[in-house]
């Protein structure tokens, strides 16, 4: 019981420890001049739709949540943030050549269309993030258009 009560101990010290590690959050205080909404034409319903399904893991502003300021959630969700910026970044979009454009919109069409994204893991906890079918339609056919016009 006594080993019990010590590791206890250890491990709640450890947890008050690791809330001061410091972090870098993923946030801007604007929207840059390369970002996929500032170089296109983006009608408001899509471009509300990506804020709200996509940014917080595909851009350089994530809106936290509360459980953010906890550790080790927040080493989990900066992690997630990183890999999705790595695979796409929509703040950095007029920074990709024509050809790495079309191949993300593919990717971005495919994804969507199966329902791989938004990713469940996020949609659990952010329902708005759900597109329901008219806003899934309508995304699908802005993207698509817009990969058209790379095509040509």
């Amino acid at each position: 019981m006594k080993i019990l009560k010590i590791t206890l101990g250890v491990f709640l010290v450890i947890m008050l420890v690791v809330q001061f590690v410091p972090r870098h959050p993923n946030k801007s205080s604007e929207i840059p001049p390369t970002d996929f909404t500032k170089v296109n034409e983006v009608p408001q319903p899509v471009k509300g739709k990506l804020f709200e399904s996509c940014y917080d893991c595909h851009s350089n502003n994530t809106r936290y949540p509360w459980y953010n300021r906890v550790q080790p959630v927040a080493w989990f969700l900066d992690d997630h943030i990183t890999a999705g910026k790595k695979e796409l970044n929509f703040s950095e979009w007029a920074n990709y050549s024509d050809r790495r454009k079309n191949s993300k919109l593919r990717s971005i069409i495919s994804q969507v269309e199966d329902g791989e994204m938004p990713l469940d893991s996020y949609t659990f906890l952010h329902k708005e993030a759900v597109f329901s079918e008219k806003e899934k339609k309508e995304f699908l056919d802005y993207m698509r258009r817009l990969k058209k016009g790379l095509e040509l």
